[in-house]
């Protein structure tokens, strides 16, 4: 396995907004703060490095980030399992400004984007590092900062927008424009590809790339249905020639397969076999060494959501008229009957807490597979180490795909639906295929639709493409049977930032809520 460079973030570079009596006004001479901070590069190389942490916290990737993604999409379904009253809000659209999910996510991203500016206005006195290695983490700290604003405007819309380190609360702002937050991130993501490097050695595995910039830079402007641009980044991360697809599906979400030629950009944990650390900060001893991700979804652990039925039966397995069946559902879910633990232990009903699945008429019980531990370890708690990939290779040319269909170029867009179906070890029939015939624009996009769900399913991507689609009013059927136009499209503002910032209040809050 490949070293990880993120050391464990411990900085706490917050606000401080404690007691103002005399007494306490005492400096602590060996305290560190903010004051007496950024003095050198091992300083700000830390101050980075506390980013990166605050990014693997409980409150966003180690845990409340992949289930507040996945809830908004129809991916996934309740597992019948613990899944707590907060989460369960979220799966059927009953959610409020107190979901307590939703308000850690957003708490989370705030805290990064408070570091990043830490980062971005206090490093002026930083003069003992090269030019260029100074640069390049600052622009790693847009690149976070960026990747935070991304998912902030995504799910809420316009929100407020923090540019330089704040030190008090009056330095509190209003909700900002959606676009005026879409101009911000794509001048960060620009600025930051300038200085990233296209890749690391292997000490530093996991650190902003010049290829993740550009590919989220694509993904920003896809989400506003800039497809132009969109391709121009797309295309400087395809012809770069860093990246290919990996020849088993299977290695883009296990252990020992990690900063594999497919992924561009993953959220990367210390080696499975320490402690979870459930601080929403980012800080301690443990933070940011495990997720709890393999836990909450595996058959064998909590089986808290398990992939929902429409999920399962778009793959092309059950389907009147398919020419095979799709290798990826089996690569993505456990079903009964599977081998697990090394190919030791065999999957049973009795095992997989909760709810069953229908998949093609018949009822089974299928779970993830995607990041879970099962494939090596047979333990009924997996907290663990499998790094979370963000972006990768396919959805690169998924997207390209997208693009190429927008811009009328249906018979290219094809073209690379095909490079995703041809990998080795999927090998899937090209298009056109019985159930995508691919002769107009409009089947076209229906491929694509199919295709970015089979591939990236769990992956944190489709409810983004559902809020662009139904946006762009490319969606032909609503997915969720709760939605209330006017209100589902966005989440609430949290009721914590209601009230504790002065420039927001109820009449800011997005409608029907």
């Amino acid at each position: 396995m490949q070293r990880k460079f993120l050391v464990t973030g411990i900085l706490f570079l917050g606000l401080i907004s404690g007691c103002k009596e005399e007494v306490l006004e005492k400096s602590n001479p060996n305290g560190v703060t903010v004051d007496n901070y950024y003095k050198n590069g091992v300083e700000l190389t830390s101050a980075v490095t506390a980013i990166y942490a605050s990014a693997k916290s409980n409150a966003l990737t180690s845990r409340e980030w992949f289930f507040l993604h996945d809830l908004r999409s129809d991916d996934v379904a309740s597992g019948g399992g613990q899944l707590e009253t907060p989460r369960n809000q979220l799966l059927l659209g009953s959610h409020d400004a107190g979901n307590a999910v939703m308000s850690s996510v957003w708490t989370g991203y705030y805290r990064l984007i408070h570091r990043a500016n830490s980062v971005l206005d206090l490093s002026a006195n930083v003069s003992d590092l090269a030019a260029e290695t100074k640069s390049r983490l600052l622009a790693e700290a847009r690149f976070l900062r960026a990747w935070a604003y991304f998912d902030l405007v995504t799910m809420w819309g316009g929100v407020p927008l923090y540019k330089t380190y704040v030190t008090s609360v009056d330095g509190a702002l209003p909700r900002a424009a959606e676009k005026e937050v879409y101009d911000f991130i794509v001048a960060d993501l620009k600025a930051a590809q300038d200085a990233l490097p296209l890749s690391y050695d292997t000490g530093n595995l996991g650190r902003a790339t010049k290829g993740a910039a550009q590919m989220l830079l694509a993904r920003v402007y896809l989400q506003q249905a800039d497809y132009a641009n969109a391709k121009t980044e797309l295309q400087k991360v395809i012809s770069s020639g860093v990246y290919s697809l990996v020849d088993n599906f299977g290695d883009n979400f296990i252990e020992e397969t990690e900063f594999n030629k497919e992924s561009i950009w993953e959220i990367n944990f210390y080696p499975s076999g320490g402690n979870y650390n459930w601080d929403g900060n980012g800080n301690g001893a443990t933070a940011g060494t495990e997720t709890v991700r393999t836990q909450e979804y595996s058959a064998i652990g909590w089986r808290n959501v398990i992939p929902s039925n429409s999920l399962l039966n778009e793959f092309e397995r059950t389907q009147k008229g398919d020419a095979k069946n799709d290798p990826r559902y089996a690569k993505s879910f456990y079903t009964t009957g599977d081998k697990y633990n090394n190919d030791l232990n065999t999957l049973t009903d009795a095992a997989q807490n909760g709810n069953s699945s229908v998949v093609g008429g018949t009822t089974m019980k299928v779970s993830w597979r995607k990041f879970s531990l099962m494939y090596k370890t047979d333990q009924s708690f997996l907290t663990g180490g499998i790094n979370q990939r963000i972006m990768r290779y396919a959805e690169t040319l998924l997207a390209m795909a997208e693009c190429e269909n927008e811009l009328g170029n249906s018979a290219a867009a094809v073209t690379y639906l095909n490079q995703v179906r041809a990998r080795k070890g999927v090998e899937m029939p090209a298009y056109p295929t019985a159930r995508y015939p691919v002769s107009t624009k409009d089947q076209v996009f229906a491929a694509i639709v199919h295709e970015r769900r089979v591939e990236l399913s769990g992956e944190q991507v489709r409810n983004r493409d559902i809020v662009r689609w139904r946006k762009a009013g490319k969606l032909t059927t609503e997915p969720f049977s709760y939605f209330q136009k006017g209100k589902h499209e966005l989440l609430p503002i949290p009721q914590t930032e209601i009230d504790n910032n002065a420039k927001v209040d109820q009449k800011d809050q997005n409608p029907g809520y």
